[in-house]
């Protein structure tokens, strides 16, 4: 595993630390001879420097587009992991959403499962009519929620 592959959180203390390391090797060397407040914003400069370097200029090349599935007709004893490991097999599942009755707590045969937008193709062509205990599955790309307003 190389640097690269670890996330920006990650590197960024790697560095904090191996800084940290560096300058109390500096500092023993030169010993008492910097005033402490110096010695703090020399720190807090090197620090800024650092965090500006490792801190990734735009967000968007990690973006990833998602779709989300509506998965309809599921067993009602289907649970969030075990549609997550169906939908797992084809690709990457950011999250699984089952629908649960607001009073009595049991869940509704239906939910939601997001993932990155060819997984979610992939997914509906496998899992679209298949069987899954004992139910014939219906998945689809999910509508997008609208918001009714009381007249």
């Amino acid at each position: 595993m190389g640097f690269s592959t670890l996330s920006n959180a990650t590197r960024a203390s790697i560095i904090s630390v191996a800084i940290a390391a560096i300058g109390f090797v500096a500092l023993s060397f030169i010993g008492n001879t910097i005033p402490a407040p110096i010695a703090f914003a020399i720190g807090a400069i090197i620090t800024g420097i650092t965090i500006k370097f490792t801190t990734p200029l735009s967000s968007n090349s990690e973006a990833v587009e998602t779709t989300t599935l509506y998965v309809g007709n599921l067993p009602y004893r289907a649970n969030e992991t075990s549609v997550r490991t169906l939908f797992a097999e084809h690709g990457q599942v950011l999250s699984v959403r089952l629908m649960k009755d607001k009073h009595t707590g049991k869940r509704r045969g239906f939910g939601f499962v997001e993932m990155p937008e060819a997984d979610a193709k992939e997914a509906i062509q496998s899992l679209n009519d298949a069987e899954y205990q004992q139910r014939t599955l219906k998945v689809r790309e999910a509508n997008e929620r609208t918001v009714h307003s009381a007249e």
